[in-house]
Protein backbone atom coordinates (compact mmCIF):
# COMPACT_ATOMS: atom_id res chain seq x y z
CA UNK A 1 0.00 0.00 0.00
CA UNK A 2 1.55 3.32 -0.96
CA UNK A 3 1.87 5.99 1.32
CA UNK A 4 -1.39 7.91 0.08
CA UNK A 5 -3.03 4.80 0.32
CA UNK A 6 -2.22 4.52 3.98
CA UNK A 7 -3.58 8.24 4.86
CA UNK A 8 -6.67 7.71 3.15
CA UNK A 9 -7.06 3.90 4.76
CA UNK A 10 -6.77 5.86 8.29
CA UNK A 11 -9.87 8.30 7.33
CA UNK A 12 -12.44 6.41 5.16
CA UNK A 13 -14.39 2.91 5.25
CA UNK A 14 -12.01 0.02 4.14
CA UNK A 15 -14.81 -0.58 1.19
CA UNK A 16 -14.35 3.10 -0.10
CA UNK A 17 -10.30 3.10 0.10
CA UNK A 18 -8.47 2.92 -3.87
CA UNK A 19 -5.81 1.10 -3.98
CA UNK A 20 -2.51 2.55 -5.18
CA UNK A 21 -3.05 1.50 -8.72
CA UNK A 22 -6.48 3.24 -8.90
CA UNK A 23 -4.69 6.27 -7.99
CA UNK A 24 -4.70 8.69 -10.83
CA UNK A 25 -1.21 10.46 -11.49
CA UNK A 26 -2.80 13.81 -10.78
CA UNK A 27 -3.91 12.29 -7.50
CA UNK A 28 0.17 11.75 -6.84
CA UNK A 29 1.07 14.85 -8.38
CA UNK A 30 -1.50 16.85 -6.24
CA UNK A 31 0.02 14.45 -2.91
CA UNK A 32 3.80 15.11 -3.90
CA UNK A 33 3.02 19.26 -4.23
CA UNK A 34 1.28 19.30 -1.10
CA UNK A 35 4.08 18.86 1.14
CA UNK A 36 1.94 19.63 4.05
CA UNK A 37 -1.28 17.12 3.46
CA UNK A 38 0.38 14.12 5.65
CA UNK A 39 1.11 16.72 8.40
CA UNK A 40 -2.45 18.10 7.99
CA UNK A 41 -3.94 14.44 8.01
CA UNK A 42 -1.67 13.43 10.66
CA UNK A 43 -2.31 15.75 13.03
CA UNK A 44 -6.07 15.87 12.23
CA UNK A 45 -5.78 12.23 13.73
CA UNK A 46 -4.21 12.89 16.64
CA UNK A 47 -6.79 15.58 17.65
CA UNK A 48 -9.70 13.74 16.87
CA UNK A 49 -10.98 11.23 19.86
CA UNK A 50 -10.67 7.79 19.18
CA UNK A 51 -14.50 6.22 18.18
CA UNK A 52 -14.72 3.32 16.02
CA UNK A 53 -18.30 1.20 14.71
CA UNK A 54 -15.88 -2.45 14.56
CA UNK A 55 -13.57 -3.26 17.42
CA UNK A 56 -12.31 -5.54 20.11
CA UNK A 57 -11.50 -6.09 23.55
CA UNK A 58 -7.83 -6.69 23.11
CA UNK A 59 -6.61 -10.10 23.92
CA UNK A 60 -5.91 -12.83 21.05
CA UNK A 61 -4.69 -16.11 21.24
CA UNK A 62 -0.82 -16.54 21.92
CA UNK A 63 0.82 -18.16 18.48
CA UNK A 64 2.42 -21.54 19.66
CA UNK A 65 6.34 -19.63 19.15
CA UNK A 66 5.07 -17.01 22.26
CA UNK A 67 3.97 -19.68 24.64
CA UNK A 68 7.22 -21.71 23.93
CA UNK A 69 9.29 -19.02 24.76
CA UNK A 70 7.38 -17.72 27.59
CA UNK A 71 7.52 -21.22 29.29
CA UNK A 72 11.78 -21.33 27.91
CA UNK A 73 12.25 -17.79 30.03
CA UNK A 74 9.35 -17.83 32.84
CA UNK A 75 10.01 -21.70 34.08
CA UNK A 76 12.72 -23.16 32.78
CA UNK A 77 15.10 -20.71 32.72
CA UNK A 78 16.54 -21.45 29.22
CA UNK A 79 16.19 -18.04 27.51
CA UNK A 80 16.89 -14.83 28.27
CA UNK A 81 14.71 -11.95 28.94
CA UNK A 82 16.00 -10.07 26.01
CA UNK A 83 15.46 -12.91 23.95
CA UNK A 84 12.17 -13.44 24.74
CA UNK A 85 11.25 -9.73 23.89
CA UNK A 86 12.67 -10.04 20.44
CA UNK A 87 10.21 -13.22 19.78
CA UNK A 88 7.45 -10.99 21.66
CA UNK A 89 8.08 -7.87 18.97
CA UNK A 90 8.17 -9.93 16.31
CA UNK A 91 4.78 -11.92 17.01
CA UNK A 92 2.79 -8.26 17.53
CA UNK A 93 4.08 -6.78 14.60
CA UNK A 94 2.85 -9.94 13.08
CA UNK A 95 -0.72 -9.20 14.92
CA UNK A 96 -0.92 -5.77 14.21
CA UNK A 97 -0.62 -6.77 10.57
CA UNK A 98 -3.37 -9.65 10.83
CA UNK A 99 -5.76 -6.80 12.64
CA UNK A 100 -5.34 -4.74 10.06
CA UNK A 101 -5.88 -6.82 6.99
CA UNK A 102 -9.23 -8.12 8.93
CA UNK A 103 -10.38 -4.04 8.37
CA UNK A 104 -9.48 -2.95 11.94
CA UNK A 105 -9.10 0.67 12.78
CA UNK A 106 -8.31 0.52 16.03
CA UNK A 107 -5.49 -2.53 17.01
CA UNK A 108 -3.93 -4.11 19.78
CA UNK A 109 -0.71 -6.24 21.11
CA UNK A 110 -3.07 -9.18 22.04
CA UNK A 111 -1.63 -8.88 25.22
CA UNK A 112 1.16 -11.51 23.98
CA UNK A 113 3.38 -10.31 27.09
CA UNK A 114 1.01 -10.80 29.80
CA UNK A 115 0.19 -13.99 31.85
CA UNK A 116 -3.33 -12.90 32.72
CA UNK A 117 -5.55 -9.54 31.16
CA UNK A 118 -5.21 -8.18 35.30
CA UNK A 119 -2.75 -9.65 37.57
CA UNK A 120 0.23 -8.60 35.28
CA UNK A 121 -0.93 -4.73 35.40
CA UNK A 122 -1.29 -5.29 39.10
CA UNK A 123 1.54 -6.75 39.75
CA UNK A 124 3.83 -4.19 38.76
CA UNK A 125 1.97 -1.37 40.87
CA UNK A 126 3.50 -0.31 43.78
CA UNK A 127 1.98 -1.66 46.94
CA UNK A 128 0.59 -4.68 45.45
CA UNK A 129 2.42 -8.60 45.31
CA UNK A 130 1.25 -11.69 43.54
CA UNK A 131 1.39 -15.11 45.17
CA UNK A 132 0.68 -18.48 44.62
CA UNK A 133 -1.41 -20.80 46.56
CA UNK A 134 -3.24 -24.48 46.36
CA UNK A 135 -6.60 -23.74 44.89
CA UNK A 136 -7.58 -21.10 41.87
CA UNK A 137 -10.46 -19.59 41.80
CA UNK A 138 -13.68 -21.62 39.89
CA UNK A 139 -15.14 -20.70 36.54
CA UNK A 140 -18.28 -23.15 34.95
CA UNK A 141 -15.63 -25.89 33.86
CA UNK A 142 -12.40 -24.94 34.77
CA UNK A 143 -9.64 -23.60 37.50
CA UNK A 144 -7.39 -20.78 37.21
CA UNK A 145 -3.90 -20.73 37.89
CA UNK A 146 -3.43 -20.32 42.27
CA UNK A 147 -2.33 -16.36 41.56
CA UNK A 148 -3.80 -14.04 43.72
CA UNK A 149 -3.11 -10.68 44.18
CA UNK A 150 -1.89 -8.67 47.84
CA UNK A 151 -1.64 -5.31 48.83
CA UNK A 152 1.46 -5.78 51.32
CA UNK A 153 1.82 -1.52 51.06
CA UNK A 154 1.00 1.53 49.91
CA UNK A 155 -0.56 1.86 46.15
CA UNK A 156 1.01 3.96 43.49
CA UNK A 157 1.50 3.75 39.71
CA UNK A 158 5.14 3.70 39.26
CA UNK A 159 7.14 5.49 36.30
CA UNK A 160 8.57 3.02 34.93
CA UNK A 161 5.48 0.55 34.99
CA UNK A 162 6.23 -2.23 31.99
CA UNK A 163 2.88 -1.61 30.06
CA UNK A 164 3.75 2.21 29.43
CA UNK A 165 6.95 0.44 27.38
CA UNK A 166 4.45 -2.15 25.83
CA UNK A 167 2.16 0.16 24.53
CA UNK A 168 4.96 2.39 23.01
CA UNK A 169 6.27 -0.46 21.20
CA UNK A 170 2.91 -1.04 19.90
CA UNK A 171 2.49 2.39 18.68
CA UNK A 172 5.69 1.66 16.80
CA UNK A 173 4.31 -0.81 14.28
CA UNK A 174 0.58 0.47 14.52
CA UNK A 175 -0.24 2.25 10.80
CA UNK A 176 -3.57 2.61 12.33
CA UNK A 177 -5.00 3.78 16.44
CA UNK A 178 -2.86 1.49 19.06
CA UNK A 179 -5.14 0.62 21.85
CA UNK A 180 -4.24 -0.95 25.20
CA UNK A 181 -6.41 -2.13 27.90
CA UNK A 182 -5.66 -2.38 31.48
CA UNK A 183 -8.15 -3.79 34.45
CA UNK A 184 -10.04 -1.20 35.75
CA UNK A 185 -9.31 -0.04 39.50
CA UNK A 186 -12.68 -2.00 40.61
CA UNK A 187 -10.55 -5.05 40.20
CA UNK A 188 -7.98 -3.72 42.82
CA UNK A 189 -10.40 -3.75 45.20
CA UNK A 190 -12.73 -6.99 44.26
CA UNK A 191 -10.13 -9.37 43.61
CA UNK A 192 -7.76 -8.78 46.92
CA UNK A 193 -9.20 -10.45 49.93
CA UNK A 194 -10.06 -8.42 52.82
CA UNK A 195 -7.13 -10.73 54.25
CA UNK A 196 -4.60 -9.68 51.60
CA UNK A 197 -5.03 -5.69 52.03
CA UNK A 198 -2.03 -5.08 54.87
CA UNK A 199 -1.78 -1.83 55.47
CA UNK A 200 -3.30 -0.81 58.43
CA UNK A 201 -4.67 2.39 57.30
CA UNK A 202 -6.53 0.23 54.27
CA UNK A 203 -8.80 -1.13 56.66
CA UNK A 204 -10.59 2.10 56.23
CA UNK A 205 -12.16 1.33 52.44
CA UNK A 206 -12.70 5.25 51.78
CA UNK A 207 -8.27 5.62 52.31
CA UNK A 208 -8.04 2.37 50.11
CA UNK A 209 -10.60 3.68 47.82
CA UNK A 210 -8.87 6.94 47.51
CA UNK A 211 -5.48 5.38 46.74
CA UNK A 212 -6.69 3.11 43.97
CA UNK A 213 -8.01 5.95 42.23
CA UNK A 214 -5.13 7.92 42.76
CA UNK A 215 -2.69 5.08 41.32
CA UNK A 216 -5.46 4.90 38.36
CA UNK A 217 -5.15 8.80 37.80
CA UNK A 218 -1.20 8.68 37.37
CA UNK A 219 -1.56 5.64 35.43
CA UNK A 220 -3.98 7.54 32.92
CA UNK A 221 -1.57 10.72 32.79
CA UNK A 222 1.11 8.27 31.96
CA UNK A 223 -0.30 6.75 29.47
CA UNK A 224 -1.45 9.50 27.81
CA UNK A 225 2.34 11.17 27.90
CA UNK A 226 3.67 8.06 26.65
CA UNK A 227 1.24 8.55 23.10
CA UNK A 228 -1.70 6.99 24.32
CA UNK A 229 -5.27 8.39 23.24
CA UNK A 230 -7.21 4.82 23.48
CA UNK A 231 -7.03 3.37 26.99
CA UNK A 232 -9.55 0.38 27.65
CA UNK A 233 -10.50 -0.60 31.31
CA UNK A 234 -11.45 -3.69 31.68
CA UNK A 235 -13.62 -3.51 35.11
CA UNK A 236 -15.87 -6.42 34.56
CA UNK A 237 -16.76 -6.61 38.03
CA UNK A 238 -19.26 -4.14 37.60
CA UNK A 239 -21.03 -7.84 35.60
CA UNK A 240 -20.17 -9.94 38.19
CA UNK A 241 -22.45 -7.31 41.17
CA UNK A 242 -25.57 -8.43 38.50
CA UNK A 243 -25.24 -11.97 39.62
CA UNK A 244 -27.48 -13.00 42.74
CA UNK A 245 -25.12 -15.23 43.84
CA UNK A 246 -22.41 -12.81 44.15
CA UNK A 247 -24.52 -10.53 45.48
CA UNK A 248 -25.47 -12.80 48.09
CA UNK A 249 -21.88 -13.55 48.79
CA UNK A 250 -20.86 -9.94 49.12
CA UNK A 251 -23.36 -9.34 51.67
CA UNK A 252 -22.28 -12.13 54.00
CA UNK A 253 -18.94 -10.32 54.01
CA UNK A 254 -20.58 -6.90 55.13
CA UNK A 255 -20.45 -5.52 52.01
CA UNK A 256 -23.33 -3.77 49.92
CA UNK A 257 -23.27 -5.09 46.67
CA UNK A 258 -24.82 -1.40 45.34
CA UNK A 259 -22.49 0.34 47.58
CA UNK A 260 -19.88 -1.41 46.04
CA UNK A 261 -20.67 -0.66 42.33
CA UNK A 262 -21.34 2.79 43.20
CA UNK A 263 -18.00 3.54 45.01
CA UNK A 264 -16.54 1.31 41.82
CA UNK A 265 -17.87 4.24 39.48
CA UNK A 266 -16.74 6.74 41.57
CA UNK A 267 -13.24 5.52 41.19
CA UNK A 268 -13.59 5.05 37.93
CA UNK A 269 -14.99 8.71 37.29
CA UNK A 270 -12.63 10.83 39.70
CA UNK A 271 -9.54 8.44 37.79
CA UNK A 272 -10.33 9.52 34.15
CA UNK A 273 -12.03 12.93 35.13
CA UNK A 274 -9.39 15.50 34.21
CA UNK A 275 -7.81 13.07 31.00
CA UNK A 276 -7.40 15.16 27.85
CA UNK A 277 -10.36 15.79 25.07
CA UNK A 278 -8.62 13.54 22.88
CA UNK A 279 -8.36 10.97 24.82
CA UNK A 280 -11.00 7.98 25.04
CA UNK A 281 -11.25 6.28 27.97
CA UNK A 282 -13.62 2.32 27.25
CA UNK A 283 -14.55 0.42 29.56
CA UNK A 284 -15.16 -3.84 29.08
CA UNK A 285 -17.89 -5.46 30.92
CA UNK A 286 -18.14 -9.56 31.04
CA UNK A 287 -18.86 -12.58 33.85
CA UNK A 288 -15.96 -14.61 32.93
CA UNK A 289 -13.99 -15.95 30.16
CA UNK A 290 -10.90 -18.30 30.61
CA UNK A 291 -10.78 -21.41 28.83
CA UNK A 292 -14.30 -20.48 27.16
CA UNK A 293 -15.73 -20.85 30.55
CA UNK A 294 -17.51 -18.14 32.92
CA UNK A 295 -17.98 -17.02 36.25
CA UNK A 296 -20.61 -15.02 36.44
CA UNK A 297 -24.72 -14.78 35.21
CA UNK A 298 -27.32 -11.72 35.09
CA UNK A 299 -28.42 -9.00 33.36
CA UNK A 300 -27.39 -5.63 33.28
CA UNK A 301 -30.32 -3.71 35.04
CA UNK A 302 -28.61 -3.42 38.92
CA UNK A 303 -25.26 -1.65 37.28
CA UNK A 304 -26.54 -0.13 34.40
CA UNK A 305 -27.74 3.18 35.84
CA UNK A 306 -24.62 4.10 37.62
CA UNK A 307 -22.22 2.75 34.89
CA UNK A 308 -23.54 4.40 31.50
CA UNK A 309 -24.10 7.71 33.83
CA UNK A 310 -22.01 8.27 36.74
CA UNK A 311 -18.52 7.42 35.32
CA UNK A 312 -17.59 9.28 32.72
CA UNK A 313 -16.82 6.39 30.00
CA UNK A 314 -16.81 7.17 26.34
CA UNK A 315 -17.16 3.67 25.09
CA UNK A 316 -18.35 0.52 26.64
CA UNK A 317 -17.67 -3.04 25.46
CA UNK A 318 -20.55 -5.55 26.79
CA UNK A 319 -21.30 -9.01 26.65
CA UNK A 320 -24.26 -9.49 24.94
CA UNK A 321 -23.43 -13.27 23.22
CA UNK A 322 -26.04 -15.50 25.39
CA UNK A 323 -28.43 -15.42 27.61
CA UNK A 324 -26.81 -15.25 30.67
CA UNK A 325 -26.02 -11.23 29.81
CA UNK A 326 -29.80 -10.85 29.76
CA UNK A 327 -31.95 -8.57 27.39
CA UNK A 328 -31.10 -5.69 26.11
CA UNK A 329 -33.46 -3.21 27.68
CA UNK A 330 -30.59 -1.70 30.16
CA UNK A 331 -29.53 0.44 27.00
CA UNK A 332 -32.22 2.49 27.54
CA UNK A 333 -30.35 4.06 30.52
CA UNK A 334 -27.48 5.00 27.99
CA UNK A 335 -27.67 8.94 27.79
CA UNK A 336 -28.16 10.54 24.27
CA UNK A 337 -24.77 11.91 23.06
CA UNK A 338 -21.55 10.68 22.00
CA UNK A 339 -21.31 7.68 24.46
CA UNK A 340 -21.29 4.31 22.45
CA UNK A 341 -21.89 0.99 23.26
CA UNK A 342 -19.78 -1.79 21.81
CA UNK A 343 -22.55 -4.74 21.42
CA UNK A 344 -20.85 -8.20 22.38
CA UNK A 345 -23.15 -10.05 19.86
CA UNK A 346 -19.96 -12.14 18.52
CA UNK A 347 -19.06 -14.79 20.78
CA UNK A 348 -15.00 -15.49 21.50
CA UNK A 349 -15.55 -18.66 23.47
CA UNK A 350 -16.38 -20.61 20.37
CA UNK A 351 -15.12 -20.71 16.49
CA UNK A 352 -18.72 -21.07 15.36
CA UNK A 353 -19.42 -18.00 13.13
CA UNK A 354 -22.06 -15.64 13.88
CA UNK A 355 -24.91 -15.26 10.87
CA UNK A 356 -24.71 -11.63 9.75
CA UNK A 357 -28.47 -11.55 9.74
CA UNK A 358 -28.95 -12.80 13.05
CA UNK A 359 -26.46 -9.96 14.11
CA UNK A 360 -28.46 -7.79 12.07
CA UNK A 361 -32.00 -8.98 13.88
CA UNK A 362 -29.75 -7.85 17.11
CA UNK A 363 -29.50 -4.72 16.26
CA UNK A 364 -32.63 -4.00 14.99
CA UNK A 365 -33.91 -5.19 18.84
CA UNK A 366 -30.96 -3.33 20.12
CA UNK A 367 -32.27 0.37 18.19
CA UNK A 368 -35.82 -0.14 19.99
CA UNK A 369 -33.89 1.23 23.07
CA UNK A 370 -30.80 3.26 22.15
CA UNK A 371 -30.55 5.47 18.84
CA UNK A 372 -28.76 2.76 16.31
CA UNK A 373 -25.70 5.80 16.50
CA UNK A 374 -24.77 5.28 19.73
CA UNK A 375 -24.04 1.57 18.70
CA UNK A 376 -20.57 -0.33 17.48
CA UNK A 377 -19.74 -3.97 17.48
CA UNK A 378 -17.13 -6.24 19.49
CA UNK A 379 -16.71 -9.93 20.19
CA UNK A 380 -18.08 -9.92 23.90
CA UNK A 381 -14.32 -10.47 25.58
CA UNK A 382 -10.77 -11.37 24.55
CA UNK A 383 -9.64 -14.33 22.67
CA UNK A 384 -7.26 -14.72 25.42
CA UNK A 385 -7.98 -13.45 28.87
CA UNK A 386 -5.29 -15.68 29.83
CA UNK A 387 -2.17 -16.86 27.85
CA UNK A 388 -4.38 -20.61 27.80
CA UNK A 389 -6.81 -19.37 25.46
CA UNK A 390 -10.54 -19.96 24.53
CA UNK A 391 -11.28 -22.91 22.65
CA UNK A 392 -10.60 -21.87 18.93
CA UNK A 393 -8.23 -21.70 16.30
CA UNK A 394 -6.32 -18.72 15.01
CA UNK A 395 -8.11 -18.48 11.90
CA UNK A 396 -11.76 -18.79 13.62
CA UNK A 397 -10.43 -15.64 15.36
CA UNK A 398 -9.59 -13.87 12.55
CA UNK A 399 -12.75 -14.39 10.90
CA UNK A 400 -14.62 -13.07 13.79
CA UNK A 401 -12.68 -9.52 13.24
CA UNK A 402 -13.38 -9.55 9.75
CA UNK A 403 -16.98 -10.90 11.10
CA UNK A 404 -17.04 -7.94 13.08
CA UNK A 405 -15.90 -4.92 10.84
CA UNK A 406 -18.13 -6.22 7.51
CA UNK A 407 -21.42 -6.22 9.83
CA UNK A 408 -20.09 -2.54 10.79
CA UNK A 409 -19.64 -1.52 7.40
CA UNK A 410 -23.38 -3.22 6.67
CA UNK A 411 -24.76 -1.67 9.25
CA UNK A 412 -23.08 1.74 9.06
CA UNK A 413 -21.16 2.13 6.63
CA UNK A 414 -17.64 1.99 7.99
CA UNK A 415 -16.12 1.19 10.77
Amino acid sequence: MCLLSKLIHLTLPVHLIPSCSQLTASHRVTFNASSLLQAQVHSRLQNQKPLFRADHVGSLLRPQVVKEARKACLEDGSMDSASLAKIEDEAIRQAVVMQQAAGLRAVTDGEYRRSFWHYDFMGHLSGFELVEREQGLKFSGAVLRPIFPTIAGKLDFPDDHPMLSHFKYLASVAEVQPKISIPGPSCCHFRTAAADILPAEYSDPEVLFADITSTYAKAVKAFYAAGCRYLQMDDIFFAYLCDAKIREEKKTLGQDPDWLVAQYAQMMHDAIKDRPDDMTIAMHLCRGNFQSTWMAQGAYDPVADTVFNQTGIDVFFLEYDTQRAGGLAPLRLLSKGQQRVMAGFVTTKSGELEEPDALGRKFDEASKFVDLDQLGIAPQCGFASTEEGNTLTEDEQKRKLELVVNTAELIWGGI
